[in-house]
């Protein structure tokens, strides 16, 4: 009798140490886990690379961002940067780091501000900047989620994994792709990114015809990837 009791009074406490181990994993779970890929290629001069970042920082700063992840069912997204040029020209700016409020959007937002351009030109490798983005989504935190690659560039593949190759592998896996495409220096670039780059349920590219335009773009791109916000108000707010 003495033995079962040990064993019930053992088995109960383990169930408690268990239970808020399980509780803190479902705290976690996030909504959307998010790779923003920059094109750091040649084309891209370092005005233009950080008229990106800046509007990456002011997307992350504008409070309809905060809003649209606290809009979504567990009220968090995961989210990492890097930037890319030709084949093995990857570089991780930002690690995975989860947004659940207007407080970690802003910090994010002022980190961006302030980070350097860690790839300085090469060619354009969008099939190994897909392939890269993939890889960085195996380690993602938060669980089953959905899975989105944010690629930015001003020109075509030219070098490395061909395109249709890498975005089979993702789409495979269930990952989305959106493009923005920046129009000043490729004519059909908008196109080239539709046929050629985007893929899976509710994929979309947005076209930006400069770097400038890219500021703007950028924020009505997140809005558009992280949920369902978007309303009359909401879209003059944007600016």
């Amino acid at each position: 009798m003495r033995r079962r009791l040990l064993l019930a009074t053992a088995l109960l406490a383990s169930t408690c140490v268990a239970t808020p181990r399980v509780a803190r994993a479902a705290d976690e779970d996030v909504d959307l886990q998010l790779v923003l890929a920059i094109d750091s290629s040649s084309s891209v001069s370092m005005d233009e690379y950080y008229l990106q970042l800046e509007g990456y920082a002011r997307a992350f700063a504008n409070p309809l961002l905060s809003e649209a992840i606290a809009a979504l069912p567990r009220g968090r997204i995961a989210v990492s940067l890097f930037e890319w040029s030709g084949p093995g020209q990857q570089v991780v700016n930002f690690e995975w780091r989860i947004l659940d409020g207007a407080e970690s959007t802003r910090r994010f937002a002022e980190e961006l501000a302030l980070a350097p351009r860690l790839v300085i030109g090469g060619e354009t490798a969008i099939g190994d900047a897909l392939a890269f983005a993939a890889t960085l989504l195996e380690d993602a935190p938060g669980g089953p989620a959905r899975m989105v690659v944010d690629v930015s560039g001003d020109g075509s593949s030219n070098r490395g994994l061909p395109v249709s190759v890498a975005r089979a592998e993702l789409l495979a896996r269930g990952i989305v792709i959106n493009g923005l495409a920046v129009t000043n220096q490729e004519a059909g670039l908008e196109a080239y990114y539709a046929r050629e780059v985007i893929g899976g349920p509710g994929s979309f590219v947005l076209p930006a015809g400069d770097y400038d335009d890219f500021r703007d773009v950028i924020l009505r791109k997140l809005l558009r990837e992280i949920g369902p916000v978007a309303d009359a108000g909401s879209a003059a707010r944007i600016r």
